[in-house]
């Protein structure tokens, strides 16, 4: 897991065009691009969640998905709860086609730039090991903790460092995962 500090860089020109899916066009776009998750976007939407795309020409390249609310992290079956003022940036996917060309990292300052200019006061993400933590570091987060699994308890997943506040967690070193589910 990590945290938003203070500093933004300035926005990337990667030659795509970055925005929250407000409009129905992208709203259909950001179906299409979710595939078998599609349908998923109007559940999301109705609870409030926010899209991004980061476009090319007319084709969504990249998206990702912003709350203030609840919501479930899949990867380790855990329902998180931001604090007032603070919101979770997940589901954040790169197409196939347009991987490793930076648009994850656009993403990533676009929607750090947007809430920070809203005024929110932390921002949190949660990256798999090895996947993202540049673009993250760019894009001015810091890691605070990292959630792995418990060596002999399967489903279990442990918090380090011990006693670090995460998102809903309290000060919980371990904790089990929930069953999955669609969200």
């Amino acid at each position: 897991m990590a945290e938003l500090s203070a500093w933004a860089p300035p926005p990337l020109d990667r030659g795509a065009d970055v925005r929250e899916a407000r409009d129905a066009a992208d709203v259909q776009s950001l179906v299409q691009a979710m595939g078998a998750e599609g349908d998923l976007v109007d559940e999301r939407q109705r609870r409030g969640c926010r899209a991004f795309l980061v476009r090319r020409g007319s084709e969504v390249a990249a998206y990702g998905w912003l709350t203030a609310g609840p919501e479930w992290i899949g990867e380790v079956g855990l329902e998180i709860v931001p604090e007032p003022g603070e919101a979770y940036l997940w589901n954040c996917v790169t197409l196939p086609e347009h991987r490793l060309q930076g648009l994850f990292k656009l993403l990533v300052v676009h929607v750090t730039a947007t809430v920070q200019a809203e005024g929110l006061g932390r921002l949190w993400i949660a990256s798999l090991a090895g996947t993202a933590e540049r673009a993250l570091e760019f894009a001015s987060f810091r890691r605070i903790a990292e959630i792995t699994p418990v060596a002999k308890q399967q489903g279990w997943f442990r918090v380090e460092p011990p006693g670090v506040p995460v998102l809903g967690l309290g000060d919980a070193q371990t904790f089990a995962a929930g069953a999955p589910r669609r969200h």
